[in-house]
């Protein structure tokens, strides 16, 4: 017979959480992404949407990412002091600074990229013999996961 314990680890949605909280260890910490540099994920992720958007002001970037401007220069302020990326005064109106990634900023870039490649490959290799139903009714679920998680965030912070 099996223990709460093992029914519980065996659940789908302990499965989840231990795979969630596995995520979040490794958010949290730094990653150098080819480079001399410690990166934390908010950094990375701010020189993947510079990248994408080269000459991309601090405006353009907090409405992307749905933040403050004064969230966005902290980043950009210490991404600039780690050399990952320039500012430039935008020609067309002084008082913005236009933002581009120095070839550091690249390398760190590309190599997050390459993560985010041998992670698609991990999944691919994963579901390869997995049929085309089986697919569907696993990107619904998680989906549909996903649209769920607002109640997380709503009883967690009564």
């Amino acid at each position: 017979m099996m223990n709460i314990n093992s029914e519980r680890k065996n659940k789908i949605s302990y499965i989840l959480l231990r795979i969630l909280n596995r995520f979040d260890e490794i958010d949290k910490k730094t990653h150098c992404y080819g480079t001399d540099t410690p990166l934390f994920s908010a950094e990375i992720n701010m020189l993947r949407i510079i990248k994408e958007n080269e000459g991309i002001h601090v405006t353009g970037i907090a409405d992307k990412l749905g933040v403050t401007k004064g969230a966005v220069s902290q980043i950009v302020n210490k991404l600039n002091k780690k050399g990952l990326i320039k500012k430039e005064t935008d020609l067309y109106n002084q008082s913005k600074l236009m933002l581009s990634l120095t070839s550091k900023g690249e390398i760190a870039e590309l190599n997050h990229e390459k993560l985010h490649d041998e992670y698609d490959s991990i999944i691919d290799g994963i579901l390869k013999d997995a049929s085309n139903e089986n697919i569907e009714f696993l990107k619904d679920f998680l989906n549909s996961f996903e649209n769920q998680m607002e109640f997380f965030d709503s009883e967690f912070n009564k």
